[in-house]
């Protein structure tokens, strides 16, 4: 077999080698073929599964080993006295908007009240809104309402659309909205 030529593990073009030694045949070329080689993919396929497979096998047994472990600890600790939770407290800030609408006060229930701000930041402000339902009393109750410049907006059915910008200044807080009743067409 004649010296191939390019670098070392390629192979060098097969017309040239056919155009250096005359009268050799396109069979006898198919015969002189390199057999089948396994690529760089290939191998790289081969060790991803290996890794997979590995990885996979010791998340398992960290569960086994893991379930193991707290039923042994969930024996030990049965003969201990059950804790009682910690009473709940109350979140530091809470804002409370009553809707309630007529010449009557009533109080409007399940209208939607979309509470919108933004929060300041130096390189871009973030505007957020939420969302939250009144409840049969006419009060929605939003935990974790920021201090600022708020726009609440009410809708409910049967009653006009309301909106206003509030300034909240106390953690908690209430704000009273008044619905009144659309105007007749005729």
């Amino acid at each position: 077999m004649s010296q191939m030529r390019g670098w070392p593990g390629f192979q060098g073009s097969r017309r040239s080698q056919a155009a250096e030694r005359p009268g050799v045949a396109s069979k006898s070329l198919a015969e002189e073929l390199d057999p089948a080689r396994f690529s760089v993919e290939d191998r790289a396929k081969r060790i991803m599964r290996a890794k997979n497979l590995f990885l996979s096998c010791l998340a398992m047994a960290m569960a086994l080993a893991s379930t193991m472990g707290f039923s042994g600890y969930a024996q030990s600790t049965a003969t201990t006295p059950a804790k009682t939770p910690p009473a709940r407290t109350e979140s530091v800030r809470r804002l409370t908007i009553e809707v309630s609408g007529g010449e009557k006060n009533t109080p409007v229930e399940n209208a939607s009240v979309y509470v919108k701000y933004v929060e300041e930041h130096l390189i871009k402000d973030k505007k957020f809104e939420l969302n939250v339902k009144t409840n049969h009393e006419g009060s929605a109750h939003i935990p974790d309402a920021p201090m600022g410049k708020l726009l609440v907006q009410v809708v409910a059915e049967g009653w006009k659309t309301y909106g206003r910008l509030f300034e909240v200044t106390d953690s908690k807080q209430t704000l009273k909205v008044h619905l009144e009743k659309p105007v007749k067409w005729y």
